[in-house]
């Protein structure tokens, strides 16, 4: 028996949240487990509750983070007391936590968050926070780890480093869909970064002109969202449940006129 799963890429925004709700009414019931970063999905950048509620109700199982998880603090609290929605798990002394266990129709599942430190803020290690996780967890099922982080060179190490630990260690952050999904020692599913989910005609989200703007005369400039069609970027993972193990996976790309 197989696990079939869908992971997101960054939700950015309204339009990635339209996009999200467009492909789920469609392609909902093909998946056992929808997982899906959504530390964007408020205008752009941060998550607030009612928007987290809403992608919950499309039919998101699990929604993970990162570093933008921690502009509303109205989150804080929600945080800590709903555990659909995690945030990376190395943050010390955070609210609510890294990792979570849902039931699907055919398995438990564990998902963690993390988020690299390369370029990144100088959090706690999250290769040592992982491994301290999975030593000290009773847990036997599908893992899966969203690593959200800048470097692909930190991605790909998360990867070995995790290879027949994990089922699956999938990238976000860069909101630029890879070509190197693949399947690490026959067991480990993985992918860079599994993209984004919002405006396609855009600069990871925000209306590129805007975006040109600021890096041609380097001066402050306020971004918006982009407009124009939609796109969902995410991977579908297959997993063996006898085994644990990665057995398929495979980019996700769709396109919707706005």
């Amino acid at each position: 028996m197989t696990l079939n799963v869908l992971f997101l890429g960054d939700i950015v925004g309204r339009p990635g949240r339209r996009a999200v709700a467009l492909f789920l009414e469609q392609n909902r019931e093909d998946f056992d487990l929808i997982i899906a970063n959504a530390e964007n999905a408020s205008g752009g950048l941060g998550l607030t509750p009612k928007n987290a509620r809403q992608l919950k109700n499309l039919g998101i199982d699990v929604l993970t983070s990162g570093n933008h998880i921690w502009k509303y603090r109205e989150i804080y609290d929600f945080l800590d007391t709903h555990t659909w929605l995690i945030r990376p798990l190395n943050y010390p002394n955070a609210p609510g936590q890294g990792y979570t266990i849902v039931n699907t129709p055919k398995s438990r599942a564990l998902i963690i968050s993390l988020q690299g430190r390369t370029y990144m803020e100088p959090i706690d290690c999250p290769f040592q926070c992982v491994d301290n996780l999975l030593k000290n967890l009773d847990f036997n099922g599908p893992i899966l780890v969203d690593f959200h982080a800048e470097a692909s060179s930190e991605k790909r190490a998360m990867g070995v480093f995790l290879t027949k630990r994990a089922s699956a260690v999938l990238g976000t952050h860069t909101h630029i869909q890879t070509n190197d999904a693949q399947i690490l020692d026959d067991f480990t599913g993985y992918i860079a970064d599994a993209g984004m989910c919002g405006p396609k005609d855009s600069v990871l989200g925000m209306n590129k002109e805007i975006v040109l703007e600021r890096f041609l005369f380097k001066r402050p400039v306020k971004f918006k969202l982009a407009d124009g069609p939609l796109q969902i970027n995410g991977v579908r993972v297959k997993i063996d449940l006898s085994s644990n193990r990665c057995v398929d996976i495979s980019t996700v790309q769709r396109i919707f006129s706005k």
